[in-house]
């Protein structure tokens, strides 16, 4: 049986703002890509951190877009 699919966004880019996640300036924003699990999402996120990590104010972050589309799914069927 093919495992659920769980709809995962990276992106990231220069914060003008670290306490609150401001982005500096929408327009750049970088959007590495749509994965179906949790897992390839943080294998991209961690690889773009990885790219990024000499600069301070660059940040990535995993959108769990899965829950956007379908909030009254079980918590209980995301595992991570």
């Amino acid at each position: 049986m093919a495992e659920k699919q769980l709809l995962h966004l990276v992106i990231g880019g220069e914060l003008s703002d670290l306490e609150h996640n401001t982005f500096k300036d929408l327009s750049k924003v970088d959007l590495v890509g749509a994965y179906p699990s949790y897992d390839e999402a943080k294998a991209a996120w961690r690889a773009k951190a990885q790219e990024t990590v000499d600069n301070a104010l660059v940040r990535y972050f995993i959108i769990h877009a899965h829950k956007l589309l379908d909030p009254d799914a079980e918590e209980a069927e995301h595992e991570h």
